[in-house]
């Protein structure tokens, strides 16, 4: 704004620090917080001093709170000041509120793979890893969880997977129950309801084998071992064969990369047991890597919010040749972008097993599997 002498005032000199602060408090958009700071110097230093863009990444998803620090990563050593802090700061949550804000990356299902169940049947006939199969049948043969039998209906179960990043928006989670088209009457095996957990683990990286045993990981699901920063209010489930929908409150910053899918109460007891089955599950959502990473410490649990200006086009070459000259970031970068590969690639190589008899008619049914 001019005045009459030609002098120049600032509209935030003119209302005010606390007035200010107010109006900017009412922006709800990352892009309108970026397109306020990119107005002069004074109201990007006000932007900044201010703190605006983290402010508003937490009431985006408060679960950003729990971040204690948040550093770009770049190759070369940074030179740390007060003010370099502010506004490494500002660039992390202000690309964080665009990512946490953006509708062009499309939800997608984030599994990565199966860390274990609660309990088994049979396995491996009946494994977890049958979960991230969107058909009930697989090769001609039912394909399904099922959970050791229980005389109390309002006894949980739980499925534990790896998300396909450690920062992950989880907007929904999906669950279809099996119908036992191999039982008289064709039973659908549901829960009464649903509940998802998110967070990270605890155990030492490597620690969450894949699920090759008898167990399902017993050991590696203990509560225990995770720290769980949402827990999602209770869905009722319906008793159809169809995969069931279930949007949480608002979209989720999944911090650590780890969802537990609760099943809370059975509805369909067999005339021997109660078993319950579950044929698909699937958690809806959007990964915020390569461009941002998080460490975790423990047993301290604070975690360190890393953003990778251009991660997405770092070569391979890059990512193999390092140079003791990198910044220990860039370090820590490579190390959990190998971790990260190397999971990826196992996990497509092994998939889901099946198990099916040469001469099976049945669709892999026993006599053991039904109950009359």
């Amino acid at each position: 704004m001019e005045v009459e002498d030609g002098a120049r005032w600032d509209f935030l000199d003119w209302v005010g620090h606390d007035t200010s602060s107010s109006i900017f408090h009412l922006l709800d958009d990352p892009a309108d917080l970026a397109r306020a700071a990119a107005v002069s110097h004074s109201w990007r230093r006000f932007v900044i001093d201010n703190g605006f863009c983290k402010t508003l990444c937490q009431r985006i998803c408060p679960e950003v709170a729990t971040f204690t620090r948040a550093v770009v990563v770049t190759r070369s050593p940074a030179r740390g000041s007060e003010s370099r802090a502010r506004d490494a700061d500002h660039a992390v949550y202000s690309y964080l509120g665009g990512a946490l804000a953006s509708a062009a990356k499309p939800s997608v299902d984030c599994i990565l793979r199966c860390i274990g169940a609660s309990s088994t049947d049979n396995f491996p006939e009946e494994t977890i890893d049958n979960t991230l199969e969107p058909s009930d049948r697989v090769r001609h043969r039912a394909s399904y969880w099922s959970s050791g039998g229980h005389d109390d209906p309002d006894a949980p179960e739980s499925l534990t997977y790896r998300l396909n990043s450690d920062l992950c928006v989880v907007d929904e989670f999906r669950v279809q129950p099996f119908k036992a088209y191999f039982q008289p009457g064709d039973p659908i095996y549901s829960a009464k309801a649903v509940r998802i957990r998110l967070g990270h683990s605890k155990l030492a990286p490597g620690a969450e084998s894949f699920v090759t045993d008898g167990n399902e990981n017993l050991g590696a699901i203990a509560d225990e071992n995770y720290m769980w920063m949402y827990t999602s209010p209770e869905f009722p489930m319906l008793q159809e064969n169809v995969l069931q929908t279930f949007k949480l409150p608002r979209p989720v910053l999944c911090i650590g990369g780890v969802v537990k899918i609760e099943l809370l109460g059975r509805v369909q007891k067999q005339a021997t047991d109660q078993k319950y089955y579950i044929c698909h599950a699937q958690v809806i959502g959007r990964s915020l890597s390569p461009e941002f990473m998080v460490d975790i410490s423990h047993p301290a649990d604070y975690s360190i919010l890393k953003y990778l200006p251009g991660a997405s086009n770092v070569r391979v070459e890059d990512i193999l040749n390092g140079d003791p000259k990198d910044s220990t970031e860039w370090h820590s970068l490579v190390t959990r972008y190998r971790q990260m590969r190397h999971m990826a690639m196992v996990n497509m190589l092994l998939g889901p097993v099946h198990f099916m008899d040469e001469d099976d008619d049945m669709g892999g049914v026993t006599d053991d599997d039904v109950y009359m």
